[in-house]
């Protein structure tokens, strides 16, 4: 679904599913979370379909199992903490969404964030990602939307430090003084998904820029530098 729109062509139709709770400890919320996750419904690839609401399902209660139920014993420890030293209590939060950026031609595209707050100033967020071939019941690499190449990765890098460069010379750069080695220590294949416009590359936080500028990401067009649109069909 995009936009709220169902494409016409084997549409997928996707729905929210949600996890949440809010837990306590001697009498004093301590902690809430929600864990959003996908589920899919279509009249084809109703097999595929399956086995992914599955894979999607386990994950958010894997999540909520193990993650999660670190977190309440921190914030148990935390709570102790606090109270013994007279300081204010801090409710830890965890929050697990996603977003479906591509939705056509037999392909599926999305994102997660799963946001973290154990204290602190400020909470942390980590993304991930996975884009589908509906049809071929398999999923969709990098090499899979660009041009056949060389050593796609240093390709790819070498686009982003581009990139980089344009915004600080429209002074608007926000990343570090020595972005162009850590874009090319810390990108990662996986890191990308799909929209109509064009394939999205990502950074976690902290990886190339200041926590400020949040997720960085870039973004490549179909048509342009050897960026393909999916055509799964």
């Amino acid at each position: 679904m995009w936009g709220g729109k169902i494409v016409l062509e084997y549409p997928v139709l996707v729905k929210e599913r949600k996890i949440q709770q809010e837990m306590e400890y001697k009498n004093e919320s301590i902690l809430k979370y929600t864990i959003k996750y996908p589920q899919f419904v279509s009249l084809y690839f109703r097999e595929f379909l399956e086995k992914l609401n599955a894979y999607y399902s386990t994950r958010a209660l894997m999540y909520e199992k193990s993650n999660v139920m670190k977190m309440f014993q921190l914030a148990m420890v935390e709570y102790e903490y606090s109270v013994a030293n007279n300081f204010p209590i801090r409710q830890f939060e965890a929050y697990k969404d996603y977003q479906v950026g591509y939705n056509q031609n037999c392909a599926i595209s999305l994102y997660f964030d799963q946001y973290e707050y154990t204290g602190g100033a400020h909470g942390n967020t980590i993304r991930s990602s996975d884009s589908w071939n509906l049809r071929r019941s398999k999923k969709i690499e990098l090499n899979d939307v660009f041009a056949p190449r060389d050593n796609l990765r240093e390709y790819l890098v070498g686009i982003i430090n581009q990139q980089i460069k344009q915004e600080a010379s429209a002074e608007v750069n926000t990343y570090f003084e020595d972005y162009s080695s850590l874009v090319e220590k810390n990108f990662k294949m996986n890191s990308f998904f799909l929209t109509k416009e064009g394939v999205v590359l990502y950074f976690q936080q902290y990886e190339i820029a200041p926590y400020a500028s949040g997720i960085p990401t870039f973004l490549i067009r179909y048509g342009e530098e050897g960026a393909v649109s999916p055509s799964c069909c």
